[in-house]
């Protein structure tokens, strides 16, 4: 990564790249979701990016997410109370960002910034999970969303999920087996509040991004299979694929949502210890490949 690269610049490069890639697979640009991954941004990163419109980040640990989601809440709260008594070091953009940051209507992510949780969620850390994520993309058991819709129930509030599903078939990666995929996803449809969106995978890591592209291919295929099923009523429209390595390929593949992270903030320069969430099991393989590769 050129350090003299500025975070605007390399977040601008990304955004053109996801739109060069829509145009190759004649889609629009405006349809993909770039999910910029925190696990290596610091704080004042995270507000540039809020300062520059952008409002969907990712986090693959529970705590760290809800950590993040705080400080986040926080910032927008004080700009709130800045804007009101004419005090507001951000000026007029610190409006727009309020302003922006308050989608409306059934088919939005709402709120000022939209935090997911990519990684490997635990059952001991749903309920956190639930208070600040608003979309989950690690879903992959009936045993975990049956959890889930206990908590949802509680607030009587739904929470957004994708189904992650295992399409390179490796021991080491989290998800269903693809063939689990469909009835999960008609099981997740009768509950109330846990609504299946769509699906999530990861491909192999690789230093050439053309060998992830038959794992996306195979994941975007079951991905029209479920939707053809008729789950959740026309909702089911969300793919998530493809990470700073490869996110090219998956949107060419038919990704809307992609997890990009080094691309815009760099590599981390305080490497955070392994157990720092004392999630054991978030300190498999998988979650380590998914977190180096964001």
């Amino acid at each position: 990564m050129d350090a003299k690269n500025t975070l605007s610049e390399r977040y601008a490069r990304v955004k053109q790249r996801i739109a060069d890639a829509a145009v190759r697979a004649r889609r629009r640009p405006e349809e993909i979701i770039l999910v910029a991954v925190t696990k290596t941004a610091e704080p004042e990163q995270i507000r540039t990016l809020l300062e520059l419109g952008h409002r969907d980040f990712g986090e693959n640990r529970v705590q760290r997410l809800a950590q993040r989601a705080s400080m986040v809440r926080e910032w927008f709260d004080r700009v709130r109370v800045l804007e009101r008594t004419g005090n507001s070091p951000d000026g007029s953009r610190a409006g727009q960002i309020l302003m922006s940051g308050k989608p409306e209507g059934e088919g939005t992510l709402a709120g000022p910034a939209r935090w997911h949780l990519i990684g490997h969620l635990q059952r001991n850390k749903v309920r956190r999970a639930v208070e600040h994520a608003r979309l989950i993309h690690s879903i992959d058991s009936l045993r975990l969303v049956e959890d889930l819709q206990v908590f949802a129930d509680r607030r009587d509030r739904p929470i957004d999920v994708l189904i992650q599903v295992n399409c390179s078939g490796e021991s080491s990666k989290f998800g269903c087996p693809v063939p689990a995929a469909l009835p999960l996803a008609e099981q997740i449809d009768t509950m109330v509040n846990v609504r299946v969106r769509g699906l999530m995978t990861m491909a192999p890591y690789s230093d050439n991004p053309e060998d992830a592209r038959p794992v996306f291919s195979r994941c975007y295929d079951l991905f029209q299979e479920v939707r053809r099923a008729g789950i959740a009523e026309g909702r089911f429209n969300l793919l998530s694929m493809g990470m700073t390595d490869d996110f090219e390929v998956a949107i060419e593949e038919g990704a809307n949502i992609v997890r990009v992270g080094r691309a815009i903030f760099g590599e981390s320069e305080h490497p955070e210890p392994a157990d720092v969430d004392a999630e054991s099991d978030e300190d498999s393989s998988d979650s380590q490949a998914e977190t180096a590769s964001a």
